[in-house]
C-alpha cells in the first residue's frame, strides 16, 4: 500500500486491545483513515481465522466508495476481498472477507442468522451520526454476543463519542484514540444575522470565496430543494467559464456522484452543492474551502398524530466541526459560515440520536421479530409515546397480535426490506390481484417525486403513477431507479407479469398503507377533511381532489392540529367500506349539532374517528332530551325563552336568598347552578324539544314554579 494514514500510529494499540479483549472503540477524527486503513488491518489478525468482518455504514454512497478504496489498495476489483451490500445493490462474492453494509443489512442478516455464522468482527462506523439503524444492529449484535457468540468481537469507530456511555454499553470496553491529522481551517463567521433566504446568501458566499481563495468548494445545504435554487442563482450568475458546478446527494444517480467527487482537471475549479451526506466518510479531493448553511433536514414524528414530517434546523456543533473539517484534510483551508459567532454558541453540542425523533415502526418490527425482547441495551431508549404509536400501527396493520406478538403476516411483512406500511400494501394487493401496481406504487413513494420541481403540479399521485408509466417529461435517471426498485420488489413477491390495476385502484393501495390518514370532506368546504385518526388536513383549493368527498393522504407535512396535504389520491367509499369491512364500526349517534343548532340522531359506520356513512334516524326520547340539555349549556343560560315575569320570579327569589330570609332548602335560580342542574329541573319539559327554535315552547314561569 502507498498510502499512510494517521490511524497508522495506533493499529499495534487497536490489535492489542482485541487481543485482550472482544469490544472496542476507536475515536479518530475525519480523514484519519479509520474507515478505509483499520479493516484491512485487522483481516490479518489470528482471530480472524479466515473469517468476515461486517461493517455498518450509515450511507450507501459511504458504503460503495470505502468499498472501492479498500479493493484499489489490494488492486482488486470490489467484490473479491472487499465487497459491499446496500438495498437493491450488492457486490459480494464467497471470497469476501469485508462486507461494507448499510441500511439496515446487518439487521436483516442478524434476523436470517442470528449467530452470524462465518462472522468474527462486527464494525460499526461513523457511529457518532446515531442512525437508528446503527443503534438498534448494536443492541442486537450485544446480545448476540451475550448469548449465543461469546467469541464475536465489536468495533465501534467515531470521530465525536461519548466513550464512557458506549463504553459501559460495552461491557468498559477500551477505548483507542488516534489525534489523526489536520491543517489549519479558518472560520469566517457572519457578523450580523442573516434573516432573508438563505439560497441567495449561499450563492454570494460561494461568489465570495471563488474571488477570495483557492481550491474547489464544498457547499453544506440542507436539502435538494436549497441545492437546486443555489444552483440556478449559481448558473444565472457571474461565474467563470473555469468553474464547473456539481451536486451531491444521496438519490443522485452513480454517475452524477463520482462527478462530484472525481479531482477537478487541471485549470478548472469545481463547487460541488451538497447534503450532509459529504459532512463524514468521504474525502473529496481538491476541496479547501466550505461554505456551510448551518442548516439540516431530518424526519421528524409526532406519536400524538402518528405522522412524520421533515423539518429543517440548526446543525448541532459537533456537525458544523465536522463540515468544517472538511475544508482542511489535505491543504490549509477556509470555512464560510452563514451565521454570527453568538449563534453558534448557541448551537446544540451535538446531534439528536435519530431514535429519539424517527418513526418507529419498522424498529417496532424488528423488535417483535426478534422475540420482543425488552431487555435490549440501547445508548438511548426509545421514547415510550413513540415505540407505543408504532405498536398501535402495527397492530392496526395486522402485524402484530393484542399481546404485541409477530403474528404470521407481521412475519410477512419483516421478510420485506421495506417499510412495514409498503410490506402490508404489498402484501395485500398481491391478495387482491393489484400486486403489480402495488410494486409501482411503492416504489414511488420510496422515491423522491417524480414530479417534483414542475410548476403548478397537482397533489394527486396517480399523476406520479402515469408519469411513471409514460415516461416524458420526467427525470429519466430518476424513473429507471424508481422502474428497478418496483422490479426487485416483483422478484421478491413472485409478481410475474401486469395487472389490470387502475387510478381508482391507487386510492386503494395508499389506503391499505394509510388507513389513518383516510379523509373525508368536512361539509361543503372546499379542501378541508378530517382523517380517520381525528387530525385535520389541508388540501389546496386549486386541486381538483379538493372536491372530491373521500381521498387518502400519503404525504404530510406534520406539522399543526391541522396538517397539509402533499400528495394524495381520490377514494370511494365503496371501496372504503369493501377494503376495511373488519375494522369498520356501526353504531347510533344521538348529539347536539352546533352549527344547526338542533339534535341529531344518526346511524353511522366509522373507520376509526371518521364517520363514513351516516342516516338519519329517530332518536331515543331520554337521549334526545340529554342532547337537548347539553345545547342549552353550550349556548348559554340566555337560549332559553325568559319572559318579564320569569326574569321578576327569579330576581326577587335570588333577593330573599341573599338577604339569609330563606332557609337553605329553597332553590337557586342563579346561572351558574341552574346551568349546572338542567337534567333535574328542566328536562322534565323538554320532551319532544329538539330544537333551538322549539325552545319557544317553553313557558318559563311554569317551569320555575315546579321548583
Amino acid at each position: 500500500m502507498n498510502h499512510v494514514f494517521p490511524i497508522d500510529q495506533v493499529l499495534p494499540q487497536l490489535m492489542a486491545a482485541f487481543n485482550a479483549s472482544r469490544n472496542v472503540i476507536l475515536s479518530a477524527p475525519p480523514g484519519a483513515g479509520k474507515t478505509t486503513r483499520v479493516p484491512l488491518e485487522l483481516l490479518k489478525a489470528d482471530w480472524m481465522d479466515g473469517k468476515r468482518m461486517v461493517m455498518l455504514e450509515p450511507r450507501r454512497l459511504a458504503a460503495r466508495r470505502a468499498a472501492e478504496f479498500m479493493s484499489s489498495q489490494l488492486g482488486q476489483p470490489v467484490g473479491a476481498t472487499v465487497g459491499y451490500r446496500t438495498r437493491g445493490d450488492s457486490r459480494i462474492t464467497n471470497a469476501t472477507r469485508i462486507e461494507v453494509v448499510t441500511e439496515g443489512v446487518l439487521t436483516r442478516m442478524l434476523h436470517e442468522n442470528p449467530d452470524l455464522p462465518g462472522v468474527a468482527l462486527v464494525a460499526f462506523d461513523e457511529f457518532h451520526e446515531r442512525s437508528i439503524n446503527a443503534d438498534l444492529g448494536l443492541a442486537l449484535t450485544i446480545d448476540v454476543q451475550e448469548n449465543l457468540r461469546d467469541d464475536l468481537r465489536v468495533l465501534v469507530m467515531s470521530a465525536t463519542l461519548d466513550g464512557v456511555a458506549i463504553g459501559e454499553l460495552l461491557g468498559n470496553a477500551e477505548v483507542v484514540r488516534s489525534e489523526g491529522k489536520s491543517f489549519p481551517v479558518e472560520t469566517r463567521y457572519l457578523q450580523f444575522a442573516h434573516r432573508g433566504a438563505i439560497e441567495t446568501k449561499v450563492a454570494e458566499a460561494v461568489l465570495r470565496a471563488l474571488h477570495e481563495t483557492q481550491g474547489d468548494v464544498l457547499v453544506f445545504l440542507p436539502g435538494q430543494r436549497e441545492i437546486r435554487r443555489v444552483q440556478r442563482l449559481l448558473q444565472d450568475g457571474d461565474l467563470s467559464a473555469d468553474i464547473a458546478l456539481h451536486t451531491l446527494y444521496g438519490e443522485a444517480s452513480d454517475e452524477v456522484q463520482r462527478s462530484a467527487l472525481a479531482l477537478a482537471p487541471d485549470g478548472t475549479r469545481k463547487v460541488i452543492l451538497s447534503t450532509s451526506i459529504a459532512e463524514t466518510s468521504l474525502t473529496i479531493d481538491g476541496v479547501r474551502i466550505v461554505v456551510d448553511a448551518g442548516l439540516a433536514r431530518s424526519a421528524r414524528f409526532d406519536p400524538r398524530r402518528g405522522m412524520s414530517g421533515l423539518v429543517t434546523t440548526p446543525v448541532s456543533r459537533a456537525s458544523a466541526d465536522q463540515r468544517r473539517g472538511r475544508a482542511g484534510r489535505q491543504q490549509p483551508g477556509v470555512c464560510y459560515r452563514l451565521w454570527t459567532e453568538e449563534e453558534h454558541g448557541r448551537l446544540a453540542p451535538h446531534p439528536a440520536p435519530e431514535i429519539l425523533s424517527t418513526d418507529l415502526a419498522p424498529f417496532a418490527l424488528d423488535l417483535a421479530r426478534w422475540g420482543g425482547r425488552s431487555n435490549l441495551r440501547f445508548l438511548d431508549p426509545p421514547p415510550v409515546a413513540h415505540l407505543h404509536q408504532a405498536k398501535r400501527l402495527l397492530q392496526a396493520l395486522g402485524a402484530l397480535d393484542k399481546e404485541e406478538a409477530l403474528t404470521p403476516h407481521g412475519r410477512r411483512m419483516a421478510d420485506l426490506p421495506i417499510h412495514p406500511r409498503l410490506a402490508h400494501m404489498l402484501l395485500r394487493a398481491k391478495e387482491l390481484g393489484l400486486g403489480s401496481l402495488a410494486c409501482d406504487v411503492a416504489a414511488l413513494l420510496e422515491e423522491r417525486d417524480i414530479l417534483r420541481g414542475q410548476p403548478g403540479t397537482d397533489i394527486d399521485f396517480n399523476l406520479r403513477w402515469n408519469a411513471l408509466r409514460r415516461g416524458t417529461d420526467v427525470d429519466r435517471v430518476l424513473r429507471n431507479r424508481i422502474l428497478a426498485e418496483a422490479r426487485r420488489l416483483r422478484e421478491l413477491l413472485g409478481i410475474v407479469g401486469e395487472d389490470d390495476g387502475s387510478e381508482q385502484d391507487v386510492g386503494v393501495l395508499l389506503a391499505l398503507a394509510y388507513p389513518e390518514r383516510i379523509a373525508r370532506r368536512r361539509g361543503g368546504q372546499t379542501g378541508r377533511y378530517q382523517m380517520a385518526s381525528g387530525t385535520g388536513a389541508l388540501v389546496p383549493e386549486w386541486s381538483p381532489l379538493a372536491r372530491e368527498e373521500f381521498i387518502v393522504i400519503a404525504d404530510v407535512d406534520g406539522i399543526g392540529t391541522e396538517v397539509r396535504a402533499f400528495l394524495g389520491a381520490p377514494l370511494q367509499k365503496s371501496d372504503v367500506l369493501e377494503t376495511f369491512a373488519d375494522r369498520i364500526v356501526s353504531k347510533e349517534e344521538v348529539f347536539w349539532n352546533s352549527e344547526e343548532e338542533m339534535v341529531v340522531a344518526r346511524r353511522v359506520r366509522m373507520l376509526d374517528m371518521l364517520v363514513v356513512e351516516e342516516q338519519e334516524t329517530r332518536p331515543d326520547r331520554t337521549k334526545a332530551i340529554a342532547a337537548m340539555a347539553e345545547g342549552i349549556r353550550l349556548m348559554g343560560i340566555e337560549s332559553l325563552p325568559w319572559s318579564r315575569e320569569s326574569e321578576s320570579v327569579r330576581s326577587r327569589s335570588e333577593w330573599l336568598r341573599g338577604q339569609h330570609l330563606v332557609d337553605d332548602a329553597w332553590p337557586d335560580l342563579g346561572d351558574g347552578h341552574l346551568l349546572d342542574t338542567l337534567d333535574a329541573w328542566l328536562a322534565p319539559f323538554l320532551d319532544g324539544v329538539t330544537r333551538r327554535a322549539h325552545l319557544s315552547r317553553l313557558d318559563m314561569t311554569a317551569v320555575l314554579g315546579s321548583l
